[in-house]
């Protein structure tokens, strides 16, 4: 009872602070009909900058980081992103009632990274004077890029098999990697070109590339007077814009979800909790292979238990066109996100009991 006692009061004080404070209000400006809208270009900006800021913070630092230091966390970010996928590919994507393709584009989006939240929690951890790596923005890319690639192809992989099985039975023979698709695109079978394409689209998004951007001016150049002066002084303010923004748009997701099976409802609350898990698993192995922080290890949670709000919905768009966007974003923006957001007091917590902060 006193373990409950000590969560709940945990998550009502992170309410509280302006992070959350302000994603729930957004939230109910929504559900009460408000008007209030911020302009699309105002949000793109803002998170142009707060990932500009991540990636600098995080080039910073790896100047002068070990390398075996970044490294190890780096690998166990792609393995959890990977992982995340495949527990995807055998969880909601063989649901009965659910696609194979809407499954895997939704496994895919719960497995890549979400900035805002990886924000959040950088905030949280710092209004708690608990410290964590630097570099830690650094493993974002490896998260959500392993886990976009690995759900596409698996997802073309399957779409092949399944033509090859209709071609077979009506008379005919159908290989993977054959002329029954484009070689270049996503609208056909399965081949080599594909991974590449995927890789190109990812790094040439918006998110990724600021991010990109901010970590190699952070190692090549030497941007400290201007991160001091002006992208950290903002930064609280405009996440608070963020995740405003984020509120409203995660009240408006939740009548898309009407639209799709059940299973999206249950998907999207307990999955973050689940992957959440694998992501300190993995923090703890780091930890004690290379001495990674226990605010290391919260923020891999964190990382694992998002989902993509920025890079994943347009990249799985342009990539599995066949499958129902408002399942995989629904299900993501609107249930996802704020469990994710919800369970950060919960990392805290489980790094505290197994590390110590």
């Amino acid at each position: 009872m006193e373990l409950m006692m000590d969560i709940a009061s945990t998550v009502v004080g992170q309410m509280q602070k302006p992070t959350l404070a302000f994603l729930i209000g957004g939230m109910m400006l929504a559900a009460l009909g408000s008007k209030l809208e911020v302009p699309e270009p105002v949000y793109k900006f803002v998170v142009m900058l707060l990932l500009l800021k991540v990636g600098l913070s995080a080039g910073i630092s790896v100047r002068e980081a070990d390398l075996i230091a970044l490294a190890v966390p780096a690998v166990l970010a792609a393995l959890v992103g990977i992982s995340i996928v495949l527990v995807g590919a055998g969880t909601i994507a063989r649901w009965r009632g659910v696609s194979q393709m809407d499954g895997m584009a939704t496994a895919g989006l719960f497995g890549a990274v979400s900035a805002s939240t990886l924000a959040a929690s950088m905030a949280m951890l710092d209004a708690e004077g608990i410290s964590y790596e630097g570099f830690i923005g650094a493993l974002y890319p490896f998260m959500d890029i392993a886990a976009l690639v690995t759900a596409i192809v698996l997802a073309r992989m399957a779409a092949a098999r399944k033509a090859a099985a209709t071609q077979n039975a009506g008379g005919g023979t159908l290989t993977m990697g054959s002329g029954s698709g484009s070689s270049s695109g996503f609208g056909g079978g399965f081949d080599g070109k594909m991974i590449g394409t995927i890789l190109r689209d990812t790094f040439q998004s918006a998110a990724i590339s600021a991010l990109i951007l901010g970590l190699a001016l952070g190692i090549f150049a030497r941007p400290e007077a201007v991160f001091e002066s002006f992208y950290e002084p903002l930064f609280r303010g405009l996440l608070s814009i963020l995740m405003l923004i984020m509120g409203m748009e995660a009240w408006s997701r939740l009548s898309e979800l009407r639209k799709v099976a059940h299973a999206y409802v249950l998907y999207g609350l307990s999955a973050p909790l689940i992957h959440g898990l694998l992501g300190f698993g993995a923090g703890l192995i780091a930890h004690h292979v290379t001495g990674f922080s226990a605010g290391g290890v919260v923020l891999l949670s964190v990382m694992a238990a998002s989902s993509s709000d920025i890079s994943g919905p347009p990249t799985l768009r342009g990539a599995l066109p066949e499958a129902n966007a408002s399942a995989y974003v629904g299900s993501s923006t609107g249930l996802g996100t704020p469990v994710a957001i919800l369970s950060i007091p919960l990392w805290i917590w489980l790094a505290d009991l197994a590390i110590g902060i």
